[in-house]
C-alpha cells in the first residue's frame, strides 16, 4: 500500500481493496483516507468476502469466512472511532 496521497487511487482501492491493503484493519490506519472513504472501502471488501464465502460454500474457493470476520471487525472498529 502506498501512503502518499498523490499516488493513492481511491477508485481502484474501491474496486479491489486487497490490492491496496493487506488486512482490513490497514484501511482504518490509512491517514490519507477520510472516514467515509474508509467505510466505502471496507463495505466493498465485505461484499467481496460475502460473495467469495458463498462460492466457498458451493465448493469453489477458500478462506473467505475468516476474511469476512476480519472485515466486520474493522467495520466495528471504524464505527466505534467515530
Amino acid at each position: 500500500m502506498t501512503t502518499e496521497t498523490s499516488h493513492f487511487d481511491l477508485q481502484a482501492a474501491l474496486l479491489d481493496p486487497k490490492a491496496f491493503f493487506a488486512e482490513p484493519r490497514d484501511v482504518i490506519a490509512a491517514p490519507q483516507l477520510s472516514h467515509d472513504d474508509k467505510l466505502a472501502i471496507l463495505r466493498q471488501w465485505e461484499l467481496d468476502a460475502v460473495r467469495l464465502s458463498a462460492s466457498e460454500s458451493e465448493g469453489m474457493g477458500g478462506g473467505e469466512e475468516a476474511m469476512l470476520g476480519r472485515v466486520e471487525s474493522a467495520l466495528r472498529m471504524l464505527q466505534a472511532a467515530r
